[in-house]
């Protein structure tokens, strides 16, 4: 066989992919064990049977063809209103591209950002595709370590001995994996360094409507950032549609356009009934938003509750996303350590903060994805199994 490119093979650099635990989960309840799953990102109520009914009504009435490449433009504008009333940047169409899901955006967006073989940095913790994603635009994956001593907020003096010859910075807030909002002035710090080093800022956004205390703030309404910013959306977890694949960009005019261009290079778009039916979402509003987003902040409530009442393990602060991470280094183990034995002792499957890299070693992260009775219990059970630990 002829020798396969190195940008492919190399893209997970030949190690973990950071998913044993969720795979050795999926094993144990393949062989008939009961495993409660608290590892992945995915909603516990499916998409809207109103979203379905569009999408359903759009492909019937025959949008099954070739859709326009950028988005369809009804698409295309509403995601502009809706970043321009957020935001209060002018927005219009012609800065949004649709995308077959986040993780495409993220993708295009660092093919339009990073030259070939030049550093592109991302913060650590990070969720687990981010450096293969670098990796596989060609660009040199650089991680910046932000550290839980101070809560998980990235400082721009940690990022600046990166900076020099770096094309550009991927940025999360809400944070996956740690629940962390960044402040303002945790922004206003990054901001001021990408001007400082003309570095592309990509803000991944997609937990924008999970925002539990305080307030997102996008980078792209900072000063003179709405030029050098490249805003990655999804209907994934603002509509429970993560099958759907239909997100999108936001970005400069001249930028879309040539991620535009590549996208009919590659993708070729998103299907019509997809589009039309995250049209209709998103058109529903606040309402429909809150409506999903509404298990996960009772499930953070009911994590606070639980872990008022013992002192083995710390919750970071969780102020937005699907997701709490806990320190759990009173025990002496690492989180790999704590999640094998917690998924083989007790039956119950996290995700160690090694997946998400180095900082957040000793920690784990716990998908708040399960009904309320069920993830109140399992957090009783893990919380007891860590004091046993301490013991």
């Amino acid at each position: 066989m002829p020798i396969l490119s190195p940008t492919l093979t190399n893209i997970s650099e030949g190690g973990s992919d950071g998913w044993e635990i969720l795979t050795r989960a999926r094993e144990m309840i393949g062989s008939g064990t009961p495993v409660t799953q608290l590892t992945i990102g995915e909603h516990d109520i499916r998409t809207d049977p109103s979203i379905l009914a569009a999408m359903d009504q759009s492909a019937r009435g025959g949008h099954t063809g070739y859709a326009m490449v950028p988005g369809i433009t009804e698409l295309r504008t509403e995601v502009a209103a809706r970043v321009q009333a957020r935001t209060g940047v002018a927005t219009r169409a012609e800065n949004v591209m649709i995308t077959p899901g986040g993780q495409s955006a993220l993708f295009a967006s660092h093919l339009a950002a990073c030259p070939y073989g030049q550093k592109a940095l991302y913060l650590d913790p990070y969720y687990a595709t981010y450096p293969g994603t670098l990796r596989g635009i060609g660009a040199v994956a650089t991680p910046v370590q932000v550290h839980a001593e101070n809560r998980f907020q990235p400082k721009a003096s940690d990022i600046e001995p990166f900076a020099q010859g770096a094309a550009s910075l991927l940025i999360n807030s809400p944070n996956n994996p740690t629940g962390v909002i960044y402040t303002r002035d945790t922004l206003e710090g990054i901001a001021d360094l990408c001007k400082r080093h003309d570095l592309w800022l990509i803000s991944d956004e997609v937990y924008d409507t999970q925002v539990w205390e305080g307030e997102h703030l996008s980078p792209r309404a900072l000063p003179d950032m709405a030029e050098r910013t490249l805003v990655i959306g999804s209907m994934s977890k603002s509509h429970a549609m993560t099958g759907s694949r239909c997100g999108w960009i936001v970005g400069p005019e001249e930028a879309i356009a040539h991620i535009a261009n590549l996208a009919t290079h590659t993708t070729y778009g998103v299907a019509g009934f997809i589009q039309d039916a995250a049209l209709f979402a998103l058109r529903e509003g606040s309402e429909l938003e809150q409506k999903i987003a509404a298990p996960f902040e009772r499930r953070r409530a009911i994590t606070l509750d639980i872990l008022k009442d013992q002192n083995h393990i710390t919750l970071i602060p969780a102020d937005g996303a699907m997701y709490v991470m806990l320190d759990l280094r009173a025990t002496g183990l690492s989180g790999e350590e704590f999640a094998n034995r917690l998924l083989d002792e007790k039956h119950i499957a996290v995700m160690p903060g090694e997946s998400f890299g180095k900082a957040a070693a000793g920690h784990i992260r716990v998908a708040m994805t399960i009904d309320d009775e069920q993830y109140g219990a399992a957090l009783r059970t893990l919380c007891a199994f860590a004091a046993e630990l301490c013991e």
